[in-house]
């Protein structure tokens, strides 16, 4: 296992997302032993946010890990904007707490820009990690020009991650956010790293239908969706999180940590979901 650097705090490269897991009550069973294994597995980072199912998905993350020890595992979870001020950011840490069943979170996020001022989350994420609450804080769906007005700020510069979207198709971050964040030593944390297999509403792409994609995963003998996520982990300093909602998904993503793709073979994937070469929209989902 890779890990990276949030600002001091070590990260594995590879974590469990929580996006729309606990949404169904019938699959929580699943999704408990999909993520306990994946714990089992070295993918200890867990990610969710209270928007997540409106808490569902922290309260499911809690219950999968009541019996596991605490420092086997690292917590990430999201405050909404409208929560992000003096006025309800610490009840909304509180709750979320209680829905994970744990004393701290080892990084808390701002989901997006809202209203409230910049200057007053720093000022409130700073006294959560006074008050041992959270370890670092980070935020997400923020590009270049968001980080340079936090990095004007007071504290600004005790950022730890970055989570924006990121996969084979949607590639605009790396025209200059990934290169910003990694002179800055801000990790990046990518979402949607498996691009639900291309079915994103602002991407017109089926993944599952391109014959170059399956064409190179056949040689490697490995699924089309480790292809999409080793092409993420070959990233440096970026941490993926793709959900893990099955056991054979758990397994697949696992095993996608010891995949060599050869670089030929970037080259001619390039050619089709090409890097960017001028500056684009931050893509969010």
């Amino acid at each position: 296992m890779k890990f990276v650097s949030a600002n001091g705090l070590i990260l594995p490269t590879l974590g469990q997302g929580g996006w729309r897991i606990g949404d169904n009550p019938k699959k929580a069973e699943d999704e408990i032993k999909a993520m306990l294994l994946g714990i089992d597995l070295g993918l200890t980072l867990i990610d969710t946010a209270e928007m997540y199912g409106e808490g569902d998905s922290e309260t499911l993350i809690g219950k999968a890990l009541a019996e596991k020890n605490r420092a086997d595992y690292q917590l990430v979870s999201k405050v909404y904007p409208h929560n992000a001020g003096k006025k309800n950011i610490f009840a909304s840490c509180e709750a979320s707490l209680r829905r994970l069943r744990t004393d701290y979170l080892d990084v808390y996020l701002l989901h997006w820009r809202g209203s409230v001022p910049l200057e007053e989350t720093v000022e409130c994420m700073e006294t959560l990690v006074r008050s041992g609450k959270i370890r670092r804080w980070g935020v997400s769906n923020f590009d270049v020009s968001d980080m340079e007005e936090l990095w004007n700020i007071p504290d600004g510069k005790n950022c730890a991650v970055d989570q924006v979207l990121y996969n084979l198709g949607s590639r605009g971050i790396e025209f200059d956010l990934i290169p910003w964040l990694k002179e800055h030593n801000v990790a990046v944390m990518a979402y949607c790293p498996l691009a639900q297999a291309g079915t994103l509403r602002r991407l017109a792409l089926n993944f599952e239908k391109d014959q170059l994609l399956l064409k190179i995963a056949s040689r490697y003998n490995i699924s089309l969706m480790q292809l999409l996520l080793a092409f993420v982990l070959k990233q440096d300093n970026l941490i993926a999180i793709p959900k893990s909602g099955s056991i054979e998904h758990v397994k697949e993503n696992a095993h996608t940590r010891d995949i060599s793709i050869a670089a030929e073979d970037w080259a001619c994937i390039d050619k089709i979901y090409w890097p960017p070469t001028e500056k684009m929209f931050l893509d969010m989902e």
